[in-house]
């Protein structure tokens, strides 16, 4: 197994500094309507807001901005379904350097569009995890730039933690978190943040029924990642990072799982109530609040919504 990298508190507070010229504070946003329907006190983090429209900047930023100089003049590479990628095509230049996205087929074609429009170079590939990271490989070996995994590297994980810093702060503090869980980067990485400023605070992390890795890693007591994701929510296709794993299985309460409609009423809810559009995994964490009540019901909760790229032409509420 990896070795369970050493990620602290400082870490993500090391993180918040070095991205803060470069990204966004989100605002944490409130329904009364929303509130009465979870019967909880719901803190929503808009990381819709954020540049580029989803979290994953803050870890690409991060990772980005941590690179020596002589190391990040050969530039990065990743492999990316759509928000990673683009993260890291938007980091990238803010530093001036070049930057390769590795993306599969079926990848949601307006998030290809935006990996492109901040000046990244595309790369194909076939739909699968092996073909993404040996093409990765492939092009990392042909141009020396330096991988940034999408979630299995501390440099991401301290990244996304930022998000529930700011949350807590701007909150006052919560008595439960949970944030959407695919690759396990953001839940690690708010996890580690969440517990090293509030010991006992629970945390949850919300996965759909179609992608279930992380609930059966969680149920097996080991990491389950022989899984073909069928689901909606294409930020959340993505396999458990190991690290992830071990740090979540360290920090996080529970996996909790949500169906496919679940996820569209609570997008559209989202849209409908607190008026932000945001993508099928953001919503995945207001329908595991409404479908898991016992965990929230008269708690202050945060609420992580991970990114609002849509697209506009395929809302899944529409007819064919």
């Amino acid at each position: 197994m990896e070795a369970l990298p050493r990620l602290t508190l400082a870490d993500i507070r090391d993180a918040a500094a070095r991205i803060a010229p470069h990204a966004q504070v989100t605002p944490l946003l409130h329904s009364r309507s929303l509130d009465d329907l979870a019967g909880a006190k719901l803190h929503f983090k808009c990381e819709n807001l954020q540049r580029m429209g989803a979290f994953k900047f803050r870890g690409a930023c991060n990772a980005v901005w941590s690179l020596p100089e002589d190391v990040a003049q050969r530039g990065v590479v990743t492999h990316s379904s759509g928000n990673h990628g683009a993260a890291l095509a938007l980091a990238a230049s803010t530093r001036g350097i070049l930057c390769h996205v590795v993306v599969p087929e079926g990848a949601v074609k307006s998030k290809l569009a935006a990996i492109e429009r901040y000046g990244a170079q595309l790369h194909h590939c076939a739909a699968t995890i092996a073909a993404r990271e040996q093409t990765a490989a492939r092009v990392q070996q042909q141009t020396g730039a330096t991988l940034i995994h999408p979630y299995a590297d501390p440099r991401v994980i301290a990244g996304q933690g930022t998000a529930a810093l700011e949350l807590l702060r701007q909150s006052g503090g919560v008595d439960v978190l949970i944030t959407p869980v695919g690759g396990g980067g953001l839940s690690s990485g708010c996890a580690i943040a969440a517990r090293g400023v509030s010991p006992g605070i629970a945390i949850y992390a919300a996965e759909p029924e179609g992608a279930p890795d992380a609930y059966e890693s969680f149920r097996r007591g080991e990491r389950f990642t022989d899984i073909v994701p069928q689901t909606i929510a294409d930020g959340l296709r993505g396999t458990l990072g190991e690290i992830n794993f071990a740090l979540m299985r360290d920090n996080v309460n529970a996996v909790l799982l949500v169906s496919e409609a679940q996820i569209v009423a609570a997008m559209r809810l989202i849209w409908e109530r607190l008026k932000q559009i945001v993508e099928p995994s953001s919503a995945t964490v207001l329908a595991a609040i409404l479908r898991h009540p016992q965990h929230f019901a008269g708690k202050r909760v945060g609420v992580v919504l991970s990114g609002g790229n849509v697209d506009l032409d395929a809302l899944p509420w529409m007819s064919p």
